[in-house]
């Protein structure tokens, strides 16, 4: 039997559901402005489910996000709220989370490398005193895995680096380019992992991932497809709708069958609750497998 690192789910859309906001482009930070304490009350449910990572609800304090909002002198602000809420959950690590530059899924819109490299930095040296992990998520492209994997090393801690590949072709990034690829440039990191993805495309994504010789595994999203519009400049969340079939009990056979497959880190993406992270914990837990 294994050990097994149980990841947390979906805050963004976790948080959106529970606020009953509209969705704005700023997304999970716009309901941690409005809603005090709810970032804190979601980590603590996925405590509780059994996820021993909280993953910081940073993933898009950057500051080309914050530009045109009103929010552009708050970036530090934001990141101080997003690790107290996490602290505060009790989790037994934290991990940091830093997104995409520009827009989720969009290879096109990333910076040049140099510029890309000073943001990840910023955050990465901002947040690292205060996390265990440094993840770099929702990496679309080669180049993307450059930058942040040069730009995460300010901070200081293990990095662990989550592609998001193609829904039909788990070997390939959304970019297009071969996963391979990116893994190769991504030599150093502590962990390799598929992020925000169809489940059905994790098993090719594992194929490649465990070539990377480091611990590896997945968290998936639990979305219909990644529509057009959340394509589009500035988009909100509600662009994207969640399966019909995403039960816990689907997402956990999911879960249960990448453990089968070597994955030793597993957990959840957008659209993945509190629900699916206490079903995968039983089931690791009747299967024989230590969460830690």
């Amino acid at each position: 039997m294994s050990e097994i690192v149980l990841l947390d789910g979906g805050m963004g859309q976790e948080l959106v559901h529970r606020a009953g906001d509209r969705p704005t482009p700023l997304w999970s930070t716009q309901v941690m402005i409005d809603h005090p304490g709810l970032v804190e009350a979601v980590h603590r449910d996925f405590t509780a489910a059994g996820a021993t990572v909280a993953t910081t609800n940073t993933y898009a304090i950057h500051r080309d996000r914050l530009d045109g909002t009103g929010m552009e002198g708050q970036f530090d602000d934001l990141h101080a709220m997003a690790l107290a809420e996490a602290r505060a959950a009790g989790a037994s690590r934290i991990g940091g989370s830093i997104g995409p530059l520009g827009a989720s899924y969009r290879a096109d819109v990333m910076p040049d490398h140099a510029t890309s490299v000073a943001k990840f930095a910023e955050v990465a040296a901002l947040i690292g005193p205060h996390v265990d992990i440094i993840q770099c998520e929702t990496v679309v492209s080669v180049a993307h895995t450059k930058a942040i994997m040069e730009g995460a090393a300010a901070g200081g801690k293990p990095i662990w680096m989550a592609f998001t590949v193609s829904d039909t072709d788990g070997t390939k990034l959304r970019s297009g380019e071969p996963l391979a690829e990116a893994i190769e440039a991504a030599k150093g990191a502590a962990a390799v992992l598929v992020n925000c993805s169809a489940p059905e495309a994790i098993p090719a994504a594992l194929d490649v991932l465990a070539s990377a010789g480091v611990p590896y595994g997945a968290y998936p999203n639990g979305f219909e497809q990644i529509t057009e519009g959340f394509l589009a400049d500035k988009p909100t969340v509600d662009a994207l709708n969640m399966r019909r079939d995403f039960t816990p009990d689907l997402f956990a056979d999911h879960a249960m069958a990448w453990v089968e497959h070597g994955a030793t880190i597993i957990g959840g993406c957008c659209e993945v609750s509190p629900a699916h992270i206490s079903e995968i914990a039983s089931r690791l837990k009747a299967a024989g497998h230590t969460i830690v």
